[in-house]
């Protein structure tokens, strides 16, 4: 059912999922609201600040057209407290016990990080098989992805870190690949400067 879902959503929305940390939890609804006018409904708000939470109840009432995830989730607390908030989907940049028990509980879609053959296979013995390629770049790139296609062949990935509007699509082309993250569509001068017109124009280019 949670693998499902992904399929879902990528019928409604482009295979593209922001990264994005909020610094002002006033610019979180706004930024949602720019991003999906351009066509990306899949959004991880990250626990990278003291703000995640708060914005990911305030986009999921002001924004019913986004499809909300949280990221950065490095505990079961984390995922708890963000699955109250409203979010409905998982990005962890690794994975654990704990955080395969406290998802598989929940039953919903839950990413977790892999960056090595081990960690692909214990996800996905664990019951993962979408799961967050991190750091990608750094940990073999689109390389890695291929070598992973020939054993784990029913495991795809959303690849995250060194990723942007220069290679994204290179990415997206693998068969392993259902969609990328990354940082590129909320570029932390245009958030700040509530450009939110170039913010819904980096989303259309995307």
């Amino acid at each position: 059912m949670a693998d499902a879902m992904w399929d879902l959503w990528l019928e409604r929305a482009k295979p593209l999922i922001p990264v994005i940390v909020i610094q002002n939890p006033e610019d979180a609804v706004p930024l949602a609201q720019a991003l999906v006018q351009g066509g990306v409904r899949l959004l991880e708000i990250t626990l990278r600040t003291a703000h995640g939470l708060e914005a990911i109840a305030g986009i999921k009432k002001a924004v019913p057209e986004a499809i909300v995830g949280v990221g950065t989730v490095t505990s079961a607390a984390q995922m708890e407290a963000a699955l109250n908030k409203g979010a409905e989907f998982v990005v962890s940049p690794g994975s654990s016990a704990e955080l395969f028990s406290c998802a598989r509980n929940w039953g919903g879609p839950y990413l977790p990080g892999v960056a090595t053959a081990s960690e692909v296979l214990q996800a996905r013995e664990a019951g993962f098989r979408f799961q967050k390629f991190f750091p990608a770049a750094a940990a073999g790139g689109m390389d890695m992805l291929n070598a992973f296609a020939g054993p784990f062949a029913d495991v795809k990935f959303c690849p995250t870190g060194g990723i942007g509007p220069k290679n994204y699509q290179e990415y997206l082309a693998l068969n392993n690949v259902f969609a990328v993250g990354g940082s590129w569509l909320t570029p932390a001068d245009i958030v700040s400067a509530r450009n939110w017109q170039a913010i819904t124009s980096l989303a259309i280019a995307g």
